[in-house]
């Protein structure tokens, strides 16, 4: 005989009835975190265990927080570990055990220490940092300059980050009245998507490299907490590699981040960003200031020595000028007599050469005229000699095609129409060809 069956329902309240009575007290067990969303003041978690070797995950479960706990554990782990619950994060939860009929079985996290989340934390910063030494890369940044002249920044933050602004503000309109050109590459600057975007945005930057002398990095107005995504190896590494200067604000006051590490100048907060660049120029200006100082000190110095020189040179100019002048006009005198002289002498031979010239051009003159006329009157009895009249007088005639005179009769078409000049007058005629 079959045994009754059970609905469902029945089999799911069995099933709860047997875990409560076996789990009938809290359990403290570590997971990392695959996922961790709120929704409506409560935290649904998804947990994964991941074998050493292959991180193959080897065992899953799903835990809730509800609204009550979670608003009183979440300020507690935050302010202890600097950030908010994310994937990937280790965590060591006190559970107990629930199957609910209709919605399956959890586990309800009771509380949570933060210190077990901070140590695993300290040990992925440690291992990161200790990669980057080993690749040669962690301190590349601190082997350049901040240029004397920084004044292109390129700035990578959110775009409507309070922080952007702030820094904005206080870089255009320092008290000294310094120039500086600002281009934003957006990026988006807390969550999942940090390290992508951040990367991305230093990509931008790399392509247009000549056109800037350094690059900010700043981050304003998003929570404390969410800080993660700075703490990278892939965002650190680019960093480190980055051919410019980068400077971080990322408002990390309680620890410092990796990408603030690697960094060539690490400050709090995007307006000591700002602070930083202005007071880099004030530097330079003051420096500049202080050579000029200098370098009008040394024109005095020597201006007063040639001042002096020239003092002595001047006592003793009367004595050195009378003799030159002696000399001098004598010399003048007999420059003076000779170039006369010369010019007496040129002016009588081209007078000379003026006559000669005189008495030669007008024979030459006159046989060029009369053989030129000669030739005119030649050329006029060939001209009249050609005269297509005199021909047509004596009895020629000029048949004519299109205005053109006619030379080959072959070149007549059924109907064309020539003209034919004879001394009287012009025939016309069409041709017609038998």
């Amino acid at each position: 005989m079959k045994q009754h069956a059970l609905t469902l329902f029945e089999l799911n309240s069995l099933v709860g009835e047997v875990i409560d009575t076996a789990f009938d007290h809290a359990y403290w067990v570590e997971a990392e975190l695959s996922e961790a969303r709120e929704v409506r003041g409560h935290c649904y978690m998804e947990l994964v265990q991941k074998d050493i070797f292959s991180a193959t995950p080897v065992a899953r479960a799903s835990a809730k927080c509800w609204k009550s706990t979670w608003m009183r554990l979440k300020p507690k782990f935050e302010h202890t570990t600097g950030q908010a619950l994310h994937a990937g994060m280790k965590v060591l939860l006190l559970v107990t055990a629930n199957f609910h009929a209709a919605y399956g079985f959890s586990w309800i996290v009771q509380d949570i220490d933060p210190t077990y989340t901070l140590g695993d934390m300290a040990r992925k910063r440690m291992e990161i940092i200790k990669q980057l030494k080993a690749e040669g890369v962690f301190d590349l940044q601190k082997e350049l300059s901040i240029p004397m002249f920084a004044q292109r920044v390129a700035v990578i933050s959110s775009e409507n980050a309070a922080g952007y602004g702030d820094f904005c503000h206080q870089l255009l309109d320092n008290e000294y009245g310094f120039a500086f050109h600002i281009r934003l590459f957006p990026a988006v600057m807390q969550g999942d998507q940090v390290e992508a975007s951040v990367i991305r945005a230093l990509n931008a930057v790399y392509d247009e490299a000549d056109d800037y002398d350094v690059v900010v990095i700043i981050r304003g107005g998003g929570a404390t907490a969410d800080m993660s995504g700075f703490d990278t190896l892939a965002l650190a590494e680019n960093v480190a590699n980055f051919p410019l200067p980068i400077i971080t604000g990322i408002g990390h006051d309680r620890d410092e981040s990796i990408l603030d590490m690697v960094s060539n100048t690490r400050v709090k907060t995007p307006t000591a960003a700002a602070a930083f660049l202005v007071d880099n120029l004030v530097g330079v200006w003051s420096h500049i200031d202080g050579l000029r100082e200098r370098i009008a000190g040394s024109l005095r110095q020597r201006m007063d020595r040639e001042k002096s020189r020239l003092a002595r040179v001047a006592d003793r100019i009367p004595i050195l000028f009378s003799l030159v002048r002696q000399r001098q006009e004598a010399k003048i005198d007999r420059a003076l007599n000779s170039i006369v002289t010369s010019v007496k002498e040129r002016m009588a031979q081209a007078r000379h050469h003026v006559a000669i010239l005189e008495n030669n051009i007008q024979p030459l003159i006159e046989r060029k005229m009369t053989k030129e006329q000669n030739r005119l009157e030649q050329l006029r009895l060939r001209a009249r000699a050609l005269d297509p009249q005199r021909l047509l007088k004596r009895g020629y005639s000029i048949t004519l095609y299109n205005g053109k005179a006619l030379h080959d009769p072959a070149l007549l078409q059924e109907g064309d129409r020539i003209e034919t000049r004879v001394e009287k007058g012009t025939l016309e005629s069409i041709i017609h060809k038998a």
